[in-house]
């Protein structure tokens, strides 16, 4: 690869350096949202948008935030030089033109599943092999909250997958605050919104077929599982379910340590981990309409919500983790590692706290 992007004159201090940027595949929804994202941001200057599809059509026809943006799509065999690419194409796509993108970008940003896993092997075993393995020693897991002191200066980022986002959010303070060994059963549960199968997402994700629907459509063996028990260090029993909304990502984690654990314990956990996120909100019980996370109380937004309540009689914790998965999950999660391995402050970009009321996420 690339000897990587070098933001010298911009800092998370506030001088004001710009770097350029492309986004491949960016007529799906994630696309969009990097779109979106990058073209608010006061660090990035979005040069190219890439579709086979609509090359030629402005990105405003396909992504109606950007309406009033004059960049048009253009192929994807022609990639402009610039210092991030951000690639948001389906799995697969990725590993067979990594090259080109290092060649077109000294940091590329892979918002697929080509590159978060640590082998070949597990290639193998959770997906459908590896054509390029020579570049995942290479790669740095995009989430900041447990992989933040390797990105800077990182070539290629790998974003994490929605649900192992909200996952690991979750239950990471645990781990790291010896609550869990890794020896205790762990049984999470994520329901997700239509938008985690993309633009394309076929007959399942069509409004008739979705509209009302709480369906498990991963009882057992997700892909995601791989991520969740490499950054956990333990394995976990993980079910999916699509249901009628179309933003968001809810996990929620039984867990059962194997010593006593106090409501004390457990705020201690969280907030030594979190106090400092910035893009990390405790949620766990008190008053109100919005006791525990919600995806909608984040829809839009680069925040996780993340609760939990205890329960003595049945020995047992349960861990709650909201995200938007288009933005915490996928293209914010993605520029806030961009921003950490550049040297720009965190929240650049990312700023929006969301609204309320509004309606199905």
């Amino acid at each position: 690869m690339s000897s990587g992007v070098q933001a010298t004159d911009s800092n998370a201090d506030g001088n004001a350096a710009t770097v350029t940027a492309s986004v491949v595949g960016a007529s799906g929804f994630a696309g969009g949202e990097l779109c979106r994202l990058l073209a608010g941001h006061p660090h990035f200057d979005l040069q190219q948008a890439t579709s086979r599809q609509y090359a030629g059509k402005s990105v405003g026809s396909r992504h109606p935030p950007l309406r009033t943006s004059e960049l048009r799509f253009t192929e994807p065999i022609d990639l402009e030089s610039v210092d991030v690419l951000f690639a948001a194409t389906p799995h697969g796509v990725s590993m067979e033109h990594i090259e080109a993108y290092a060649d077109a970008a000294g940091l590329v940003v892979d918002l697929s599943a080509d590159f978060r896993l640590e082998s070949a092997q597990a290639y193998d075993e959770w997906y459908d092999g590896h054509v390029a393995p020579e570049y995942l020693d290479a790669a740095e897991y995009a989430l900041p909250e447990v992989n933040r002191e390797n990105l800077p200066g990182a070539e290629l980022i790998a974003v994490g997958g929605c649900n192992a986002t909200a996952t690991i959010l979750g239950l990471y303070p645990l781990f790291e605050g010896d609550v869990l060994s890794g020896d205790e059963q762990i049984v999470v549960d994520v329901k997700v919104g239509s938008s985690e199968g993309g633009a394309g997402g076929g007959e399942a994700s069509s409004h008739a077929e979705r509209s009302g629907v709480v369906r498990p459509y991963a009882p057992t063996g997700h892909r995601h599982e791989a991520e969740i028990e490499r950054w956990l260090g333990t394995s976990v029993a993980f079910t999916c379910h699509a249901v009628d909304m179309v933003r968001g990502a809810s996990a929620t984690s039984h867990v059962f340590p194997s010593e006593a654990v106090s409501a004390g314990d457990l705020w201690s956990a969280y907030r030594s981990c979190y106090d400092d996120e910035p893009f990390v909100r405790l949620a766990a019980g008190g008053t109100g309409v919005y006791r525990y996370p919600e995806p909608k109380a984040v829809a839009g937004t680069n925040y996780a919500e993340v609760g939990f309540e205890l329960d003595p009689k049945n020995g047992r914790v349960v861990v709650f983790a909201a995200i938007d998965n288009m933005v915490k999950g996928s293209a914010g999660q993605a520029v806030h590692a961009a921003n950490v391995a550049l040297g720009f402050a965190e929240t650049a970009g990312l700023e929006f706290s969301g609204l309320h009321p509004v309606g199905a996420p």
